[in-house]
């Protein structure tokens, strides 16, 4: 089948710098897929990534792997075998909780796998050991009886088969112990690479706590700035209300220049008439000549007027005694008609008799 993906995710890659062991450097430039991979023919796991044609991250898991969540969007792990510690900054807390639940899975698989082969290499080291009792039985056999040829020719088959099967697992003892250096020297390896582990995890922790106090020196510049901020906002609304008070104070001006212009159109329009008012002064002086004449004229009516006011009261008085004889005539020609209508009815009733 070969190696299998049964796992992804995206995430932004890191490696620790190899000179300064302290600080991080980007590995991708943007989120990639960050894949586990299963091989079933070495039963081994790997994370792999690739930004493009490059491959950025090829770890293979261990059991003394461990990956270790520094933030809540943040985690990494030391890998011995590449001399690194890879870093993956996640787009949210739930993601970076899959991968982390995924890399303790994957660890079990590991030790499991590695559990499985230390007891198929004990079983093979116990099957040499019980060959290697054997053999000098049958060796002993052999010189008993004679040279393996005349066991052959004398015993018969089964002697042949022991000794093929004595042959085969002389071969698998050296190919065991040829293994057993192998894996001596792996487990050295091994050592070494976990020290170096626990260097690179104590320089990072060391990290870790740096990068504490760097964050917490950012949160203090992040609350400077963000007061620095609102005082700039403050001092922009300052700005801006003092803009406006200047758009209502060039409104004003501008009307004081219009009102300004008006004066001097009306000022301009008195200088013209104060020229003339020489003029008007003459005529002044003429239309006062013949105001007081006029007034004279008019003293001489006032005289008059009294006197015909008088001759008027004396024409009332006369014309209210003459209404008292016009009354007093018309009294008595009242009684003369009285007298002349009884006298034509007397003579009315006497043509009547007659």
């Amino acid at each position: 089948m070969g190696e299998q993906p049964i796992f992804t995710t995206r995430a932004h890659v890191f490696q620790i710098d190899p000179t300064t062991k302290k600080n991080w450097v980007n590995a991708s430039k943007q989120a990639v897929t960050v894949s586990y991979f299963y091989d079933s023919t070495r039963n081994s796991y790997r994370i792999i990534s690739v930004d493009g044609s490059k491959v950025i991250i090829n770890s293979t898991i261990t059991p003394n792997m461990t990956f270790t969540r520094t933030s809540q969007k943040f985690g990494q792990w030391a890998d011995s075998r590449a001399n690194t510690v890879f870093g993956l900054g996640f787009a949210s807390e739930q993601q970076l909780a899959k991968f982390a639940e995924k890399f303790q899975e994957v660890k079990e698989a590991a030790k499991l796998a590695r559990d499985k082969s230390q007891e198929k290499m004990e079983t093979s080291s116990n099957h040499s050991q019980e060959s290697d009792h054997e053999t000098p039985s049958a060796n002993q056999a052999s010189s008993i009886n004679g040279t393996d040829d005349e066991k052959i020719s004398h015993v018969g088959p089964e002697a042949a088969l022991l000794k093929s099967e004595n042959d085969r697992l002389k071969t698998a003892m050296e190919q065991s112990n040829t293994n057993a250096k192998k894996w001596e020297t792996e487990l050295q390896t091994l050592r070494e690479n976990n020290t170096r582990l626990v260097d690179a995890l104590q320089e990072s922790s060391a990290n870790v706590e740096s990068w504490k106090k760097q964050l917490g020196a950012c949160k203090e510049e992040s609350d400077s700035l963000r007061e620095k901020i609102a005082e700039l906002e403050a001092q922009c609304q300052e700005a801006s209300q003092e803009k406006e008070r200047n758009a209502q104070l060039t409104a004003k001006v501008q009307g004081l220049e219009m009102e300004l212009h008006d004066k001097e159109q009306e000022l301009e329009n008195l200088r013209k008439q104060a020229e003339i008012i020489p003029q008007l002064m003459a005529e002044c002086e003429s239309i006062t000549e013949k105001l007081q004449a006029a007034e004279i004229k008019n003293k001489d009516l006032d005289g008059r007027i009294e006197g015909l006011q008088a001759e008027i009261d004396d024409n009332r008085q006369k014309q209210g005694s003459m209404k008292g004889e016009l009354k007093k005539f018309m009294d008595i020609l009242d009684g003369k008609i009285d007298e002349l209508h009884e006298f034509r009815q007397g003579l009315s009733k006497l043509g009547v008799e007659n």
